[in-house]
């Protein structure tokens, strides 16, 4: 395929001066041969690859932080994917740690009509949730009167925990450290954009 041969040499040299894109990438489990593929799946690979190297380093970054750091994540972390509040509404929410088997409770909207219930568990990779915790947590909601809740760790869920959330009468939502890392990416928590690329082709409708 020569017409892409110009931008191939530049990704060559970026790989040999940088190391910015390998021979072989990977994007969603699917091998991308810098040779055959075009600049579109050559960039797409490399975002791919990029992002998963944030992941990694978000999810390090968490782990050594102080424990009261996981609380305020998950505040923010809300609150950018439009849950109801201010910060300090937010705050004062979470971080409430007691005998009633919840972390926090953060209203659903701005007016507080619904409200989610929130447990959060910052354990080690390895160290996976299984069914006994989410078996406590629907008791607590159940306590609370409330019809969903929502559980967030670092490490994972095992089989059997991700099949009790699923049969129990509440709605359990469960968030894993793979799924917190991609979030906060979507939602610029914990990270910015350092720089956006503008791709561009040809306007047919200017030329009709």
């Amino acid at each position: 395929m020569k017409q892409f041969e110009e931008f191939r040499n530049f990704v060559e040299k970026s790989d040999t001066d940088g190391n910015i894109v390998n021979s072989t990438a990977k994007s969603n489990d699917i091998s991308v041969d810098k040779h055959e593929a075009t600049p579109d799946e050559i960039m797409r690979a490399a975002h791919h690859k990029i992002n998963a190297s944030l992941a990694q380093e978000l999810l390090e970054r968490i782990l050594a932080a102080p424990p009261d750091f996981f609380e305020r994540l998950i505040v923010n972390l809300l609150l950018g994917m439009g849950f109801g509040g201010s910060v300090a509404e937010a705050g004062r929410a979470l971080g409430r740690s007691g005998d009633d088997g919840v972390d926090g409770v953060i209203d659903q909207d701005a007016l507080g009509l619904d409200r989610v219930y929130i447990q959060a568990k910052r354990y080690a990779i390895g160290n996976n949730i299984g069914s006994g915790a989410i078996r406590d947590f629907f008791g607590s909601l159940d306590r609370h009167k409330a019809s969903k809740g929502l559980f967030v760790t670092t490490s994972m869920f095992s089989s059997s925990a991700r099949e009790t959330a699923e049969f129990l009468s509440k709605r359990i939502v469960l968030v894993d450290g793979d799924q917190l890392t991609k979030l906060m990416i979507r939602h610029n928590v914990g990270c910015r954009i350092e720089e956006t690329i503008y791709f561009k082709k040809i306007d047919e409708e200017f030329f009709e």
